[in-house]
């Protein structure tokens, strides 16, 4: 990144992408979230520091893990997929955080409601 960004800008830009995020770190372990009070995936605040394997729906679990292994591995730097989930299209995406020489130090698990996205025809070009 380029230049520096004040602890309280940058926390006021991660709440309000329209994207909730959760970040693990290389061990599997929950560092973070944004939107707390408004995600799609809800969390407790005692997940905080635990394992992901611990956090997942069973029924999900293996292929998140498998995702995971394939970015400690290098063999994979981001997975997307998407559901539809309440009547909403929820796009999820997984990605590898590196540093710059390439070791992992944990994914990002970004979601966002694509509904609204999908629906989007012709263009508005700004201010219209």
């Amino acid at each position: 990144m380029i230049g520096k960004i004040p602890e309280n800008v940058l926390s006021a830009i991660l709440e309000t992408l329209p994207v909730e995020f959760s970040v693990l770190d290389a061990d599997d372990q929950v560092m973070a979230w944004n939107k707390h009070d408004t995600r799609i995936f809800k969390r407790p605040e005692a997940a905080l520091g635990r394992n992901v394997r611990q956090c997942h729906p069973p029924k999900s679990l293996d292929k998140v893990l498998a995702i995971i292994n394939e970015m400690k591995a290098g063999k994979r730097g981001k997975a997307r997929f998407w559901i539809d989930l309440q009547g909403k299209k929820v796009m999820i995406e997984y990605y590898a955080l590196r540093d710059k020489a390439g070791k992992y130090l944990g994914c990002l698990e970004a979601s966002q409601d694509i509904t609204e996205i999908q629906g989007l025809k012709g263009e508005q070009r700004l201010l219209d």
